[in-house]
């Protein structure tokens, strides 16, 4: 065990310091799924029925893309890779949309539809939210699967297109796909990080709490996000 793992983390260091991750990604971030603006159905459908199912199906996934139950937003893609019905099943979610693009708020040099690398920096829509974070997802069960021939598991990826207007039908199309969608773990790699330099684990979350709050601090718009300030 030890050995396969040595070996699919070497993979994995090859596929990174060669390239392999900036092309992948480089292909995703081109393709301008900004799920916020009018017009961009066609963006995010070729990002699940074309980039991301054909690369799926390279590593031995079915992929079915799905509508939205809510038709005027963006399609779902439900890929599975099933090796035992007796071994248990792992789901991983990623969302294949961006916000806008911005492009005049983008210093010179930099675009969001195109990666550019600058020191240890990636700059490029979606790079940190959240087609960075699927890709590495995919990029690691590849390595797993070529180093072993198999993950040892099933797997299950969902990956939505409306993440970044609210998640419009997200929690009726989970009802509606519960059998395709029924797993023993969930990895969700979209949550905050308590230090940029260190990567973060949260190990679950147990009970809710609902509340309204309003407050006015800043004027303009601001990101709400790990570094959006209090707004």
């Amino acid at each position: 065990m030890n050995a396969s793992r040595n070996g699919a983390i070497a993979r994995a260091e090859k596929y990174f310091d060669e390239g392999g991750f900036l092309e992948d990604l480089q292909r995703r971030v081109a393709i301008p799924t900004t799920s916020q603006e009018q017009g961009s159905m066609p963006a995010l459908q070729e990002y699940v029925s074309g980039e991301m199912t054909e690369s799926l199906q390279k590593l031995g996934y079915d992929c079915t893309v799905l509508p939205n139950p809510k038709p005027e937003y963006g399609p779902f893609l439900i890929a599975r890779r099933v090796e035992d019905e007796n071994k248990p099943t792992v789901l991983t979610y990623g969302h294949g949309d961006v916000i806008r693009g911005q492009e005049d708020q983008w210093r010179q040099g930099l675009s969001p539809w195109k990666i550019v690398v600058e020191g240890e920096k990636m700059y490029g829509r979606g790079t940190a939210d959240n087609k960075g974070q699927h890709t590495i997802n995919i990029a690691a069960l590849a390595c797993v699967i070529e180093e072993r021939g198999s993950l040892g598991f099933n797997s299950t990826i969902l990956i939505e297109t409306g993440e970044e207007t609210g998640s419009p039908g997200l929690a009726e199309f989970c009802k509606a796909n519960k059998a395709a969608l029924k797993a023993d773990a969930l990895i969700g790699s979209d949550g905050p990080r308590l230090d940029h330099r260190r990567p973060c684990i949260f190990g679950g979350t147990r009970g809710t709490m609902n509340f309204n709050l309003k407050l006015s601090y800043r004027e303009g718009g601001h990101h709400s996000g790990n570094w959006g300030g209090l707004l």
